[in-house]
């Protein structure tokens, strides 16, 4: 990254943006960025939509069972254990695309959606936001999938998926994070 001195009162942010790659998930933008120093330099930014992760608890018991996928990551070569997820479409809410997501990947349907957090998932070098929600009160119908999904689902309670995150066998970030928040706000009934 070359950097350079600006001229007069620098404003931190954003100085020029070039488009170097369009794709169907993200893009690559090469943006001149004035830094809180005053100096001038590139950096290399992946734009994304923004996704919603749900974590599914199938019942309110005091250590309900979670709906995890089992899912193949070809940056990860292999299979991880993940919380239901995907991109919001143009002009979605965050939690339409968490009902969407959920019902695309798992069958199942939510009457009950609670927002957990909003976070960054990668803030170096990409701007995508990931709204995390825990969906109650399920009702269960037919997935349908995208042709590259390919997943299976294996519901545990959420004591044991939060002693997988502890133990490093569940290592997706909004998964760990979804865990943790879900057993720390979850209120059996």
């Amino acid at each position: 990254m070359k950097r350079q001195q600006a001229t007069g009162a620098a404003k931190t942010g954003k100085v020029a943006s070039r488009r170097v790659y369009t794709g169907r998930v993200v893009s690559l933008d090469v943006d001149e960025v004035c830094f809180p120093d005053g100096t001038i330099g590139e950096l290399e930014m992946i734009r994304h939509s923004g996704a919603s992760a749900v974590v599914p608890l199938l019942d309110s018991s005091k250590d309900p069972n979670v709906l995890l996928i089992r899912q193949y990551r070809y940056a990860a070569d292999g299979y991880l254990y993940e919380i239901p997820a995907g991109r919001l479409d143009p002009g979605e809410s965050p939690e339409t695309c968490a009902e969407r997501e959920l019902r695309e990947e798992t069958g199942y349907s939510t009457r009950r959606l609670r927002r957990l957090t909003t976070i960054y998932t990668t803030p170096g070098f990409t701007d995508e936001l990931i709204h995390i929600f825990m969906a109650e009160d399920l009702s269960n119908g037919v997935a349908s999938r995208e042709p590259d999904e390919f997943m299976e689902l294996d519901p545990i309670p959420l004591s044991r998926a939060v002693a997988m995150v502890h133990s490093g066998h569940i290592v997706d970030a909004k998964t760990a994070l979804g865990l943790l928040l879900a057993q720390a706000s979850h209120r059996p009934k």
